[in-house]
């Protein structure tokens, strides 16, 4: 029987007929770049037949082809990660930073193997099934630590797939960065050293704070010596005078006047002493950073408040270029040199003093000399005597500042008190000399 085109055309154009087909290639018997057909046609016997154009007929029996039902089994052969193969057990684990894993499989089927068709997916890689075509290797990389489970199905050359297939169950390890407990490690040492920081910030703080506040009650001492040995002192005198001449008033009236002009006059030098006293209260050199115009402005001050006309000439002179001075020692220093002044305009009876402030480049010196009375051996030995407390008081700030006080002085031959600090110590830094600073302290 013969069946044209058309009849064939209209028979596919029947809704209720169903075409199957079958495709056949070389693996099938049939030879490759044989069509076009010329003709076809069908025997009584139910074969098929095909002229073709170059290569002679082709014969198909529909009623006698071998279809194969039985899916193949499907296996997977071997693990091989960074060219290295791992056996396979039920949960096979890798080295940490594996970065190429290979996964061989296979599927066992001796009706034409070359048609069978293969499918795999790793979950938590794949989001859906690899079409692979007849392949027999999947290739991974570069996977992150954690558990795997790969699945690979086979089909045979007919089509019909194994749906149970195989599977991998593999886990990566991870390195010791990966882990958890390092990570938390990570975190717990990020946030100890912010801890770190911020009690290293607190110190700082807290140290600054303590030093402002040493200096302060350093400073209410100093304020309570002065006091004790200027204003008290000088008023319990008067007391004791006005108690003498309302004791002899009556008895004795020219004495009792005698001592009452004897009072004023302690009384007037009170005021005077008080009057010192705050001027030195009052007195800062934060009013400018240089020394020397300091000095001189209180050495004047001090010579407006002189109630005699032969006040000592104060003579201030700079050696060296002058450089600002830290911050935290520059009032001290003025203190101490402020102090030295009063002494010498109160108690000396000098003609002329003289400040010579040399900036050194190994350390700093200041020195105050006078052509005054000049001072007790004992009291220069002591620093200074019970109930006067200034020379002690100086000594005492040159000890904080880091500084070296030293007082030469004889009775009728002046007086001399020098003060020397580093240099490292009494001179503020450069922002230049403080990077260095820190570096050669990180060098070390």
């Amino acid at each position: 029987m013969r069946i044209s085109v058309p009849e064939l055309a209209l028979w596919m154009k029947d809704p209720t007929r169903q075409v199957q087909f079958r495709y056949f290639d070389a693996f099938d018997g049939f030879q490759a770049g044989a069509a076009p057909f010329l003709k076809v046609a069908k025997t009584v016997d139910g074969r098929l037949w095909f002229a073709l154009e170059q290569s002679g007929v082709q014969v198909v029996d529909p009623q006698h082809l071998d279809e194969n039902p039985i899916p193949p089994p499907v296996a997977v052969l071997s693990l091989v990660a960074d060219h290295r193969t791992y056996p396979l057990t039920p949960e096979s684990r890798l080295p940490a930073r594996t970065r190429d894993i290979e996964i061989d499989y296979t599927a066992y089927s001796f009706i034409v193997p070359e048609k069978m068709r293969f499918r795999y997916r790793l979950k938590g890689v794949d989001a859906s099934w690899q079409e692979v075509e007849n392949r027999r290797q999947a290739y991974f990389s570069n996977l992150t630590p954690g558990q795997y489970h790969f699945e690979v199905l086979a089909s045979n050359n007919d089509g019909v797939w194994n749906e149970t297939g195989a599977f991998l169950d593999f886990s990566v390890a991870p390195a010791y960065y990966q882990t958890i407990w390092f990570r938390l490690s990570c975190a717990a040492g990020f946030l100890a050293f912010l801890w770190g920081l911020y009690q290293f910030r607190l110190r700082q703080v807290t140290a600054r704070v303590r030093q402002r506040l040493e200096g302060r009650f350093e400073e209410r001492e100093r304020i309570a010596r002065e006091l004790h040995d200027t204003l008290l002192q000088s008023f319990q005198g008067v007391l004791l005078r006005f108690q003498s001449v309302s004791n002899i008033f009556h008895a004795f009236p020219e004495e009792a006047k005698k001592r009452l002009d004897g009072a004023i006059e302690q009384g007037a030098q009170a005021i005077a002493e008080g009057r010192d006293a705050v001027q030195g209260l009052r007195s800062s050199i934060t009013e400018t950073n240089s020394l020397a115009t300091s000095l001189s402005t209180l050495g004047e001050e001090l010579a407006d408040n002189q109630t005699n006309q032969n006040s000592p000439a104060v003579d201030v002179r700079v050696e060296g270029t002058p450089r600002n001075l830290h911050p935290i020692l520059r009032d001290d220093i003025y203190r101490i040199a402020g102090e030295a002044l009063r002494n010498a305009f109160q108690h000396a009876q000098a003609s002329r003093i003289e400040v010579d402030i040399r900036y050194g480049t190994e350390r700093f010196r200041i020195r105050i000399r006078d052509d005054g009375k000049g001072i007790e051996s004992q009291t220069v030995t002591d620093k200074g005597r019970p109930g006067h407390w200034g020379l002690r008081g100086m000594h005492e700030r040159a000890k904080l500042v880091g500084g070296n006080l030293e007082v030469w002085s004889k009775p009728d031959s002046g007086t001399e008190i020098e003060l020397t600090i580093p240099a490292s110590t009494a001179y503020e830094k450069s922002a230049t000399q403080r990077s260095l600073s820190e570096k050669s302290h990180e060098d070390r």
